[in-house]
């Protein structure tokens, strides 16, 4: 009976990787993000003092601390009442400028973005019409009257340029603001998140857009009232209906005013 042949790895090859062992401040703040996550500690329950995470840790307190900052900045825990930490529940000022972020780095273009937002609005305003209540309503109201304020005024005098910009932001921002009403409205937290950093890369954009086309003020005017009052009528139909035409208005803006689509989004411009 022969031997089995042996099988030996030659000395200069190399069977085991080089490990690589995450700093002790990630690995503690993953582990306070797993407890958070986990539902063992809740929004607003108190966590224990400095001193005591780092003998439970069994760290110094300056890895502690790196780890909390760690957290702090994913707005899962906030500080209150003096140095103490609480329990936070993340909300969307956590979560969209990262993800803004990461479509930036990823270079998504603005046609990228379109074609999100031209599925994501108008099942916000379907939701809505399902789900809103009287105080959505009535500040969706208090938006769109603002907005028609703002876009009656004509800026006169020497500070008319200062004045004039400073109008254009703001309808922009109520632009953007009645969108995110609209969104709250269906009571869908998921669709909030999903659409929160697509709508705010749009920014830029628009200023853009409103320099170029006098006539978007008057356009999206007409489409907030059109969805405004299919919500008030709880008609989803409408409401998705008008709110899908505006978002292919948008496109349409993109083309008129000769911008391209298919150019990387940036933070600002």
């Amino acid at each position: 009976m022969t031997d089995p042949v042996s099988k030996e790895t030659p000395a200069g090859d190399q069977v085991f990787r080089r490990m690589r062992i995450a700093p002790a401040y990630k690995a503690v703040s993953a582990e306070i993000e797993r407890i958070i996550l986990s539902g063992a500690l809740e929004p607003g329950a108190p966590l224990p003092t400095e001193q005591e995470l780092a003998q439970q840790f069994g760290v110094n307190r300056s890895t502690l601390r790196e780890a909390i900052r760690q957290v702090e900045q994913e707005g899962l825990v906030e500080r209150r009442e003096g140095r103490r930490l609480f329990v936070a529940l993340p909300g969307l000022t956590d979560f969209a400028p990262r993800a803004m972020r990461a479509l930036v780095l990823q270079q998504a273009t603005f046609h990228e973005l379109w074609q999100v937002a031209v599925v994501l609005e108008p099942l916000a305003a379907q939701l809505a019409a399902h789900a809103a209540r009287e105080d959505d309503l009535q500040a969706l109201a208090a938006n769109l009257a603002r907005m028609e304020t703002l876009a009656q005024q004509a800026p006169e005098g020497d500070a008319q340029a200062q004045a004039q910009a400073q109008r254009e932001s703001a309808l922009i921002d109520l632009d953007v603001q009645f969108h995110a009403l609209v969104a709250r409205a269906g009571r869908n937290r998921a669709l909030m998140l999903a659409r929160e950093p697509v709508s705010l890369l749009y920014n830029a954009t628009l200023a853009r857009m409103q320099g170029q086309l006098p006539q978007m003020h008057a356009r999206n005017l007409a489409a907030h009232r059109h969805i405004l009052d299919a919500l008030r009528q709880h008609d989803a139909e409408r409401a998705e209906h008008w709110m899908r035409k505006h978002i292919v208005d948008f496109q349409r803006g993109f083309m008129l005013a000769q911008l391209d689509m298919h150019v990387p989004v940036s933070m600002a411009e």
